[in-house]
């Protein structure tokens, strides 16, 4: 399948997801987990299920056969919406990108102990609006509290290509928060996942920031 396909496939599956078919985002974050997984491959634009993904699907079609739809109350999770707001702006993050992203970091903020998945964003390293082809990559996103996002985004504090807690000199704050979880940390390796966040992309981000 095109990713063209994909993206309609899933819209035509889960019309409750509203993206806009247009917009290769969603089809594109979806890909990227079920590849994470191991059920999918590319090949060339073609994406296509591997051994273990046809052996899913098979056990999967057996299993769903016998089994009862799903009721509403079973997806009204606010959590499993397809649009999460951010502390930027509205923008389409696909359900399970989302999820795997946070897993990868045990649903824990990567700067801070909030473990709470309704105060967690899916911050882009690479901005969101400026790379539109690393939208979907797992290695381009760090979960956030919003707050944190927010700093992120802001260029108050960022994180080198050795993980390195790098603080913008300028930020200067009261809060206790702040202080203890990005100031008083300044130079401190954050615990980064092996092969979860790309060093590449964090020396492209930090490369604008005269202060790094």
């Amino acid at each position: 399948m095109s990713i063209e396909d994909v993206g309609r496939q899933q819209l035509n599956t889960h019309p409750e997801l509203g993206w806009d078919p247009s917009n290769h985002d969603m089809a594109l974050q979806r890909v990227n987990w079920l590849r994470s997984l191991g059920v999918v491959q590319k090949d060339g634009n073609q994406y296509t299920l591997t051994a273990e993904g046809r052996q899913f699907t098979d056990n999967a079609v057996e299993e769903w056969a016998e089994s009862t739809m799903v009721g509403e109350s079973a997806v009204s999770d606010p959590l499993m919406a397809g649009t999460y707001e951010t502390t930027v702006e509205a923008r389409e993050i696909d359900p399970e990108f989302r999820a795997t992203a946070l897993y990868q970091f045990d649903q824990c903020c990567a700067v801070s102990d909030v473990d709470h998945p309704a105060l967690l964003d899916v911050a882009h390293i690479l901005p969101w609006s400026d790379y539109p082809e690393y939208r979907a990559d797992l290695q381009n996103v760090l979960p956030l509290s919003k707050i944190h996002h927010a700093a992120f985004d802001r260029k108050l504090f960022t994180i080198d290509a050795e993980f390195h807690l790098q603080v913008n000199p300028q930020f200067e704050t009261d809060s206790q928060l702040l202080r203890e979880t990005i100031c008083d940390r300044a130079g401190e390796q954050v615990l980064i996942p092996d092969n979860t966040v790309s060093p590449k992309y964090l020396e492209a981000h930090n490369a604008v920031l005269e202060w790094v």
